[in-house]
């Protein structure tokens, strides 16, 4: 089941989608269009004008709605969708008169796209920025997931009465309620509350997925379907090839640059555990200093686990290795993996396989991450960044894990943006 946090708003939308959207449409189209119309001569440059205004109003109904389709993922707020959505949408929109030699405006375009995304966030920021949702929750089981969390009132159930303002009511089905809560929960859901598990709840507005069970997905298995998995290792492959040819110069340029920065080789190659837990050689720049960086044969016998594990400030990286790993150049020779069907564009890091091995000893249902193909980029990164210590390892599997549960496409598209985002900050580099 999944549930974001506008499900539950009511009280804090001032404007009905369908008002937004048409004050978007007047105000990102019409208004543009109008201006320049007012602008020409007679019959100067008007197919332009009208072709582009269009495809300015097809993108904004299209963005609109992938938006919102993004928005819908559990864990993420309204304004997650607004910048792919429209990009995406524009980008068709851009890419179809292209296609078919269509005369457009690209003033119109442009000025369309950027009042959409300026309008979306001005509604998000009026109606929803400091929202907050008032959760009724049901006593008994595991419902204190969510005294803690952010932007949620807690207000504890007691007795028949709903208390006033509340937006959802939470309880754990797996516990043995009475036969009166039984019957006050279902007439909460007569009365128009929406009434979730407990578990499903924490998921949808943590984007976690609990480790205290080994929980099905969406699909009624452990895993994605297979036809899933080999459609999107498909498209990795056929992503890779350009991306390879492409950023040729900027493999060579660092390659350079780290032959000067520091002796040893331009490649780091370690093995990995990879997936259905086989192993795999996985490539990156090499960022530390080559006599510092212990080799899976020198883990093997015997040396400490925690050399594998990159801390703040890690005194073996080097000064070029911490422009790279900031800004995540070190990842880029994995799409050499990527071509070789080893890893994916997206998913949950691989780890060293010694790493793995230790994880598995000390967390339950570990190794169910590799029931799909490991990442450069993930859900785990994208919320939480490296990580080392146990405790906040068992947070990142909750995020694997969760990945896995939801895995589609709106949610990659909503991770390759917030990784865009966490290259221009620097997000959680180590």
């Amino acid at each position: 089941m999944n549930v974001s946090n506008r499900h539950f708003q009511r009280r804090s939308r001032l404007l009905h989608p369908l008002v937004q959207l048409l004050v978007a449409a007047l105000i990102c189209v019409a208004l543009p269009l109008a201006v320049q119309l007012a602008s020409l001569p007679p019959g100067w440059h008007v197919p332009e004008a009208r072709n582009a205004a269009l495809a300015s109003l097809a993108a904004l109904v299209g963005g609109f709605w992938l938006q919102r389709s993004v928005s819908d993922l559990p864990g993420t707020r309204e304004s997650s969708g607004i910048l792919p959505g429209f990009l995406a949408s524009f980008g068709l929109a851009f890419t179809a008169i292209l296609l078919f030699r269509i005369d457009y405006s690209r003033a119109l375009l442009v000025v369309g796209f950027v009042l959409s995304v300026v309008w979306f966030f001005l509604v998000y920021a009026v109606t929803q920025r400091k929202a907050q949702l008032v959760l009724g929750v049901v006593e008994g089981g595991r419902v204190e997931l969510f005294d803690k969390m952010d932007g949620v009132e807690v207000v504890k159930l007691s007795d028949a009465a709903l208390p006033p303002g509340v937006d959802a009511v939470a309880a754990d089905f797996r516990f043995d309620h009475s036969d009166a809560w039984e019957a006050r929960l279902a007439d909460f859901t007569l009365a128009g509350v929406p009434v979730y598990h407990s578990k499903d709840l924490y998921e949808s507005l943590t984007g976690r997925t609990d480790l205290e069970h080994l929980s099905e997905n969406n699909f009624g298995a452990l895993g994605p379907m297979n036809t899933l998995l080999s459609f999107k290792q498909l498209i990795d492959q056929l992503v890779a090839i350009p991306a390879l040819i492409v950023s040729a110069p900027l493999f060579l340029l660092t390659a350079l640059a780290i032959k000067l920065d520091s002796p040893g080789p331009v490649l780091f190659c370690q093995r990995r555990m990879g997936y259905r837990g086989r192993e795999f050689t996985v490539f990156k720049f090499r960022t530390m200093r080559s006599d510092d960086r212990q080799t899976p044969r020198e883990a093997a016998n015997g040396r400490s686990i925690e050399s594998f594990i990159t801390l703040e400030n890690d005194r073996r990286i080097t000064r070029l290795g911490r422009f790279l790993r900031r800004t995540r150049i070190d990842e880029l020779p994995q799409a050499i993996n990527i071509l070789l069907g080893q890893m994916s564009w997206i998913g949950p890091r691989p780890e060293a396989s010694q790493l793995s091995e230790w994880y598995e000893a000390e967390i339950p249902f570990y190794r169910y991450r590799h029931v799909v193909r490991p990442g450069i980029t993930g859900w785990a990164q994208v919320n939480q960044g490296h990580v080392a210590e146990i405790d906040d390892i068992r947070t990142k599997l909750q995020y694997d894990f969760y990945y896995i549960r939801n895995f589609s496409l709106w949610l990659d598209i909503l991770i390759i943006v917030k990784t865009a985002k966490t290259v221009f900050t620097g997000f959680g580099h180590k």
